[in-house]
Formats: C-alpha cells, sequence, structure tokens
C-alpha cells in the first residue's frame, strides 16, 4: 500500500497510516456509530436490550448492570411475539352490533378470534377471523333462493319462471293452482 504524506505525520501504533486506512478511520468518525442488535433484542438508546418473551411486555429496559425486567400483558391485552414495547396490544372485540361473536378467545399470547353471527357472511377475512360481516340477502317476492348464504358467502336470489311464484323464502318455485 502507499503512505500518503500529509505536512503532518499520522501514524497508528507507531506504522504510518495508509491512504485506505485513513479513509475507514475518516468513514467511522463522520458516520457516527450504527448499533446493530441481535433478532431476539431491542435497542433502547446506545444499549442492545433482551426482548421479553410472548404474553409479557418491558417494564423497565436493560442497563450495562441489569438485564430487561418483563411484566405479563394485563387481562384484555396480548402479545404474540417477543417485544421491547412496555404495553400489549388491546384484544379484539368482536361486537355483536357488526354482525360478529367470539370463535376463540383472546390470551395472553393471542387475539380473539372472530367469527360471524348465523344470518350473517364474513365481508372481511383478517388471519384466521372475520373483521366485518354483513347480514345476509333477503330474496324478494318472485325470486327463490338460489344458493343458500354461508359464513363465507352470501345468499343469492333468483327470479322465478312465468306461471310459478316464490314469497322469497322458498328454494324453488311453486306452480300457481289453477
Amino acid at each position: 500500500m502507499k503512505t500518503i504524506n500529509l505536512p503532518f505525520k499520522m501514524t497508528s501504533r507507531g506504522k504510518p497510516l495508509t491512504a485506505a486506512s485513513l479513509l475507514i478511520l475518516l468513514m467511522k468518525v463522520f458516520s457516527g456509530s450504527s448499533l446493530t442488535c441481535h433478532p431476539a433484542e431491542y435497542q433502547t438508546g446506545n444499549e442492545c436490550c433482551p426482548m421479553c418473551p410472548p404474553g409479557s411486555r418491558v417494564k423497565t429496559d436493560c442497563t450495562e448492570f441489569r438485564s430487561t425486567s418483563c411484566l405479563p400483558c394485563l387481562e384484555g391485552t396480548y402479545m404474540n411475539q417477543p417485544t421491547g414495547l412496555k404495553n400489549c396490544f388491546p384484544c379484539t372485540n368482536c361486537n355483536t352490533g357488526s354482525g360478529l361473536k367470539i370463535k376463540t378467545s383472546c390470551t395472553s399470547t393471542s387475539d380473539t378470534v372472530c367469527e360471524p353471527l348465523e344470518g350473517f357472511y364474513c365481508m372481511d377475512v383478517k388471519d384466521k377471523g372475520c373483521e366485518a360481516a354483513q347480514r345476509h340477502r333477503h330474496c324478494e317476492p318472485g325470486q327463490y333462493i338460489s344458493k343458500k348464504g354461508t359464513a363465507s358467502t352470501d345468499t343469492e336470489c333468483s327470479d322465478c319462471p312465468d306461471g310459478t311464484f316464490s314469497d322469497g323464502t322458498f328454494t324453488s318455485c311453486q306452480l300457481h293452482t289453477q
């Protein structure tokens, strides 16, 4: 490597600095120190702290003398992954006014899973549950139920052919009586 001649002599442990080592030194000085934590750690200030396990949250961050202290999630909250957060996530509410009911209750490590009430179908699927539901369509008089609604599909209606009738609740049209 080539040694740079400067108006003053720069050395490192008695050896002159090369252009490459000087460039690396300058880059470290001007870029600032960037802290990279392990995947099981979170950054707070200039520290990498161990994360709290699922079902818990951070009470106090670690210091150079002590580890992170954790607390369990409060009732009505959950944490489904290792975390550096001080609060757990609030559990989802399956609102019956929105056509939803609880499929699986919230635990400290998993959120509530909702499903549609009887007579409703899911319009917005999230993970394994339903986030929004709507009441099944009602067929009009002169129509029959060609496909009954399910928890994931709406009811389908079809028109009755001439000479037949339905009040909208039949699964097939009835012949007019003579």
